[in-house]
């Protein structure tokens, strides 16, 4: 029986118990795994003892993008063609990767840029009743990346750093003509953190307790996103809708959980931001607010 060679990538930071044990739920169904540690401090101990892993402490926060491209690069040199990238608060459910394998090798994949499957979260999204769609946007964790596809757009922003790495990455994709292959059939449990939503007249607002520095990095690198990609059709209104910050600020002040400095940091980091993308300022910053 033909089979596919599979690498994956998983980025820690600080992570908790509970986020090294779901390195478990996908360890066997990839040949190799890169461990790439942006935490303040070597986990290596800690690490699934496996010879499939290779645990890399970068000995800083180098974000989402740059990890994930190194290990794309270093598994092409090995012949790897489709790469598993993981967050470290995804828990993969069982079969679900082995029927992403199934799926690509069944089918032309000549143009298919990500392979994903349904992401439960506590986000109030209607699942498609369709067993395959073909998103605009997925999240990076839980994917299955075409390797070849990846070094043809220029893979991860890396000045990014870390919100809207996903998203551009698949705008990009689009751009060049090529799709995000959804399988609805399929679950893995994503979670996002402490979200919810509040009632306010009769309209439902989402409430997601960022940090001040997640504040910032949105605010500035949506607006890149936007200019880069609100000129294409496809794209214009999830543009439009990726930078309004109204609802956002609203929830900020009256429902989130936190101490009025807590918010005052947070609605800085906003504005910061919006300054940082007016001065062409990209990357890792010392300061966010």
């Amino acid at each position: 029986m033909q089979k596919i060679k599979l690498a994956g990538s998983v980025i820690l930071y600080n992570p908790c118990d509970d986020d090294i044990s779901n390195i478990y739920s996908y360890l066997d169904d990839v040949d190799i795994l890169y461990v790439m540690d942006n935490s303040e401090r070597d986990n290596s101990k800690r690490i699934p003892k496996s010879k499939k892993i290779v645990y890399v402490y970068n000995n800083e926060n180098q974000g989402i993008s740059r990890p994930h491209n190194y290990v794309s690069e270093e598994v092409r040199k090995l012949g790897y063609k489709w790469l598993l990238t993981m967050d470290q608060d995804t828990y993969i459910n069982e079969n679900v990767i082995d029927e992403m394998k199934k799926v690509i090798l069944k089918n032309d994949m000549s143009d298919i840029g990500i392979i994903t499957p349904w992401h439960c979260t506590k986000l109030r999204e209607d699942k498609p009743k369709e067993n395959i769609t073909y998103p605009l946007d997925t999240m990076t964790s839980g994917n299955i990346i075409n390797l070849d596809i990846h070094e043809e757009i220029g893979g991860f922003k890396d000045w990014l750093f870390i919100d809207g790495v996903d998203i551009e990455y698949c705008l990009n994709l689009g751009v060049h003509n090529y799709k995000i292959m959804q399988l609805n059939y399929i679950e893995i449990e994503h979670n996002l953190g402490d979200i919810f939503y509040r009632r306010f007249i009769n309209k439902d607002i989402l409430i997601t307790n960022h940090s001040a520095m997640r504040r910032y990095y949105q605010t500035r690198n949506y607006l890149y996103i936007r200019d880069m990609y609100v000129e294409y059709p496809k794209f214009k209104i999830f543009c439009e809708i990726l930078v309004k910050k109204k609802q956002l600020i609203f929830g900020i002040l009256f429902y989130e959980n936190k101490s009025f400095i807590e918010k005052v940091r947070e609605l800085r980091a906003i504005i910061k931001g919006i300054k940082d993308y007016k001065l062409k300022i990209k990357g890792k910053v010392d300061k966010y607010y």
